[in-house]
């Protein structure tokens, strides 16, 4: 992809899995974003490759590439390569895989950036969530460590978030509906994108995981795996599941050249899920007992 065209199609960049974890997620999100596109869309994958030619390279082994020791995700540190990744022009949309877009992105492609401003957030004051943002590429220049500096460094991901968040006139504030976290108590008609965010509740995992567990294979989120308590957004991506199907989509498309292999990242068996997906009413009801809250803000 030439990531250096012209303004008339809109870029996104997706962090997701290297071993084919997340085939379901991205099915569902392309053909989520492309069904309501009044754009053409181009859409890459980042994920964690062996060649070193790849902007994504990393040789655990070795220490080589992308450091993702501390990343909770095997994608967490990708969104600040963005800007790279277009030679430091034009625009660019960042998204995390676990989504699924009800609106038309070119609202967001379009959104105004005041002066000074370096990418868009869902959030205010100290509390920044950048698992959807626009990047003013030539902006963010500025602010940014080198690429190479980047990837070599396992703590980047960390000490970027909180640069962005200790320094929020760089950030340009977008409507939270564009990174509505696990439903937020809101109707589906009132959602722009959805992100079902906590880990251990993803809709993605009743198909995800039998099929992995038929190739031996298992899925990079070592954490508890429990029912989402929104049953209408679980019924909402079995619905774009089936209709991706059925306009001719596969997982076969987005099945990586080479599956990656071995990870080197941070343990989720602690994980703790949102205040919106971990309620304790909702356990109780469920027979689980008190599920505690309070993971950070943006885990991912």
């Amino acid at each position: 992809m030439d990531h250096r065209a012209s303004e008339d199609r809109i870029r996104i960049f997706v962090g997701c899995d290297p071993n084919d974890c997340d085939l379901e997620q991205m099915m569902v999100l392309e053909y989520s974003i492309k069904k309501h596109a009044s754009m053409p869309v181009d859409i890459e994958w980042m994920r964690l490759s062996r060649d070193p030619d790849s902007l994504w390279y990393s040789d655990p082994e070795q220490q080589r590439g992308w450091r993702t020791a501390t990343w909770a995700t095997p994608f967490s540190g990708f969104r600040w390569a963005v800007p790279a990744a277009c030679h430091y022009q034009g625009r660019a949309i960042y998204m995390d895989a676990d989504m699924l877009v009800l609106c038309d992105m070119a609202e967001l492609w379009r959104l105004p950036f005041a002066p000074g401003k370096v990418l868009s957030g869902k959030g205010r004051k100290t509390s920044w969530r950048f698992c959807v943002s626009v990047w003013d590429n030539a902006a963010a220049r500025a602010h940014l460590p080198e690429i190479n500096a980047l990837r070599a460094d396992p703590g980047a991901h960390q000490r970027l978030m909180r640069h962005f968040q200790d320094h929020a006139e760089l950030i340009q504030p977008m409507h939270s509906d564009y990174n509505n976290v696990d439903g937020e108590k809101k109707p589906i008609d009132a959602i722009r994108i959805l992100h079902y965010s906590d880990m251990g509740t993803q809709f993605s995992h009743s198909y995800a995981l039998p099929r992995l567990a038929a190739q031996g294979q298992e899925h990079w989120f070592d954490g508890a795996i429990l029912p989402h308590p929104r049953s209408d957004l679980k019924a909402l991506f079995d619905q774009y599941y089936d209709e991706a199907l059925r306009a001719g989509y596969n997982l076969a498309l987005y099945e990586a050249d080479e599956p990656f292999g071995r990870m080197i990242k941070a343990s989720q068996r602690g994980y703790q899920g949102n205040k919106r997906t971990r309620k304790p009413s909702f356990w109780a009801r469920l027979g689980f007992g008190r599920k505690t809250t309070g993971s950070p803000a943006d885990a991912s």
